[in-house]
Order: structure tokens, then sequence, then C-alpha cells
């Protein structure tokens, strides 16, 4: 594929991906401005995605060591779950070769927009932890597992969903739910990443780039997570989970937003 590399173009995805990891980090739903200027700079609609899941692994990564490293998460703790979600995404990669994702493509917009009118409505979202529904073993295979394979197979709002999950689940407060959805969200990157780069799709040094500006996004958008808990995560994941809901009706119906 013919990209005509310029230092602009590389500032342009560098400061898109950095404003993306800082959502990213607090809400999800950085994908919204971090593909459309993949596919802005000139890379087809699968080159995209695998571009995005390389630049994606730079941001949850960079929050996932910042919240172990706050002692915010325990590592040995989420071994399992890790590993059960790096297995679903790598089945949810494979199905989405062999399945129509027209139904999940039509049902979608109405999740994400439930899970944005849960945080924004329930009074359990709080940033203090309360009884856990689930063992972590249970956790572990039916969320961590269940939305890596979601994340493999489609992937919009999937940072939402594990942070869901361990609200509702876990029992864990709004800023240690979204700690552990980012640590699971890596997992989950890491494993479709490996998939689409052994399927030559990835761009690696526009990918390289973003990676470095969702590494510093990512790192700022952390330290708000455990300083600011509630107050910002809450009206952050309401407002993504809007815009993600449109942005996928906009594409089912063919609306034209601009």
């Amino acid at each position: 594929m013919e990209i005509e590399f310029t230092l602009q173009l590389a500032l342009i995805l560098f400061l898109v991906a950095l404003v993306a990891g800082f959502i990213d980090s607090i809400a999800g739903g950085g994908g919204l401005l971090t593909i459309p200027a993949l596919m802005w700079a000139g890379l087809p609609p699968a080159a995209a995605l695998a571009t995005n899941k390389l630049q994606a692994c730079g941001g949850s990564f960079f929050a996932s060591v910042y919240f172990v490293r706050k002692g915010t998460v325990k590592l040995s703790d989420m071994k399992l779950a890790i590993g059960c979600a790096l297995v679903g995404a790598a089945i949810g990669t494979t199905l989405v070769q062999m399945i129509d994702a027209n139904i999940l493509k039509t049902i979608l917009p109405f999740l994400i927009l439930a899970i944005g009118g849960y945080f924004l409505f329930s009074k359990k979202v709080s940033d203090g932890d309360r009884a856990r529904v689930l063992t972590p073993s249970a956790f572990a295979f039916t969320v961590a597992l269940g939305v890596g394979v979601y994340d493999g197979f489609f992937g919009p709002g999937t940072g939402s969903f594990f942070a869901l999950g361990f609200v509702t689940l876990a029992g864990f407060g709004l800023a240690k739910a979204t700690a552990h959805a980012k640590v699971l969200n890596f997992a989950t990157n890491i494993s479709s990443l490996l998939f689409f780069a052994l399927g030559g799709k990835v761009v690696w040094l526009l990918g390289l780039i973003m990676l470095a500006g969702q590494a510093l996004g990512a790192t700022l958008g952390s330290r708000l997570v455990l300083t600011q808990g509630t107050k910002i995560i809450r009206p952050l994941v309401v407002t993504m989970s809007l815009a993600m809901s449109i942005k996928l009706l906009a594409e089912q119906y063919h609306w034209q937003l601009f």
C-alpha cells in the first residue's frame, strides 16, 4: 500500500493517539478517534483495524504498568483472568473470519448505550468496593473470556464491558474497576495484534508513532483515574458510550452526521 509519509502526518497521528490514549485510560472509546485518523492517512479498513491494535497496545500497556506500580492492580491475582482474556481474543479473532457479524452490529449500539445509562444512573457506581458476586475463577471464565472473545470478534466498547463486569460482578469501586479493565484490555489487544501481524495487515511505522502518543496520553489519563476517581470516570464513560452508540448507528443506517 502506498502512503506518503510526512512529518506533518506523523505529528497529526501522534497527537490523535495522545488524546485517544488519555480518553481510553479513563473510559475507553479512543478508537473513535484513531481508526478514522488511520483511514484518513490512507489505510484500507483491514490495515487500519490492525494498526489500531498496535497503537492501542501502547496505551493499554502503559496504563496497566502505572496501575500495577501504584498497587491498584496485583497481577498475581489476575493471572487466570489475563489468560482467559488472551484465549478469548484469539477465539474471537478466529470466529470473525467465519461468522457474519451483522447481528452483533445491530444490537451493539444499544448495549453500549445501556452501559452508559448504568454508569449514569446506578447508585452502585462509586469509588468504594462492595460484596463480590462471582469468585475470581468464575469471573475469569465468564467475563474475562467472554469479553475477550467479543474484543477479538468486533471490539468497540471492550474497556466499558470489562469495567461494567468488575463493578457489578467483582464488587470493585469505579477507579479500581477501570484499572483492572485496562490490564485485561491489554491482554486482548496483544492477542488480536498477534493474529493481525501474522496476516501481514499491520503498518508498523504509523502504528509505532501512534503507540508513542498513546503511551503519553494513557500515562496522563491513568493519573486522573486514581486522583479523581468517579468524578471524572463516570461522565467520560457516559459521554463515550453515547458517542460510540451514535457512531455505530450512523454506520449501520448510513446517517450523514457532518
